[in-house]
């Protein structure tokens, strides 16, 4: 750091320290700020005095870390950061401009911290974007989210009113294992007890929690991500079959897991059994494949694979072969 650099300054560096290196200790401290460890000290205690919680740590691994208070601490980042940052949220979210809406309002807050000239890029990107949101993509509301997540946290169990795809309403009581995002959807991943088996939620279709005193042990060694997609594979109303040329562990490399489960029918041939809503799609993904596949079961599957088929063919061909 400049020798001649401000209190304030250098009270700001600390707290950018400790959040790239937490656990670091006050000689490390001392040497990244250029001042005695006493000195580094002292900017320990003004950012505490500011409300910042700083732990400290005794022994040979011990050092200052930031802890967790009722409110974020003040964060800093790099242009390049805060960038990527407004980049990812214009990305994904589709009222990242409405400063009303809560991602909104945080992503303006960062846009008036940011540099002049990387502010004038962000907020051009800003502007093109937010004329052309993604309706399609259906967000989950924040204090529902949290809610769910709490809950998952605390492991006890909920209450959710919850609509289906078709609009019907009902109370569905569950243990909330994990609230997982997947392509822009967020799931909560859980037992049902009104079903009686696993189940995937749609968060964004849940109207109201209610946490209640019940608690309850999740399945020991939960891949909470991987769990999902093998659930979002079965059920479906089209149930698919498909013969693949390739041994079952490459095939599972190839695939996404939501396509269904692929067992081995020898050491070069795999089996794959699934289900969908939309044949369509299905097809598409299937001739993601690089080697030779057979669908056995599923007419409708059959016809979509024909009929991408044909639109392949059709914009490969040659003005000659048009005539």
């Amino acid at each position: 750091m400049e020798p001649g650099a401000s209190p304030t300054a250098r009270a700001l560096m600390t707290l950018d320290l400790l959040q790239a290196h937490p656990g670091i200790t006050a000689d490390r401290l001392a040497v990244r700020l250029g001042v005695s460890e006493r000195a580094a000290r002292r900017y320990i205690g003004i950012l505490r005095e500011a409300g910042i919680p700083v732990e400290a740590v005794r022994g040979p691994y011990g050092g200052y870390r930031l802890g967790r208070g009722l409110r974020l601490p003040p964060l800093t980042f790099t242009a390049a950061e805060a960038l990527g940052l407004v980049m990812a949220v214009l990305d994904g979210h589709h009222d990242a401009g409405d400063p009303s809406d809560p991602v909104g309002s945080a992503l303006g807050k960062i846009m008036r911290a940011l540099p002049e000239q990387v502010a004038a890029q962000a907020e051009a990107v800003r502007r093109a974007t937010a004329p052309v949101p993604d309706r399609s993509a259906a967000r989950p509301d924040p204090d529902i989210t949290a809610t769910l997540v709490q809950a998952c946290s605390a492991r006890r169990r909920a209450r959710l009113g919850y609509r289906s795809e078709a609009g019907n309403e009902r109370l569905i009581e569950v243990d909330p294992w994990a609230v997982v995002v997947r392509h822009g959807r967020w799931y909560l991943l859980c037992w049902s007890h009104t079903s009686a088996g696993r189940r995937a939620y749609r968060v964004d279709r849940v109207g109201d929690v209610r946490v209640l005193d019940v608690p309850f042990e999740p399945p020991a060694g939960l891949d909470a991500a991987a769990v999902l997609e093998e659930h979002l594979a079965v059920g479906w109303d089209h149930e698919v079959e498909v013969v693949v040329e390739a041994p079952a562990e490459r095939v599972a490399g190839w695939l996404s897991r939501v396509m269904g489960r692929p067992e081995p029918l020898g050491a070069a041939t795999t089996r794959l059994v699934g289900s969908t809503n939309n044949p369509a799609w299905y097809a598409e993904e299937l001739a993601r494949l690089p080697v030779p596949y057979r669908i056995v079961k599923c007419p409708d599957l059959v016809r979509a694979a024909r009929t991408l088929g044909e639109r392949l063919l059709a914009a490969s061909a040659t003005p000659a072969d048009r005539s």
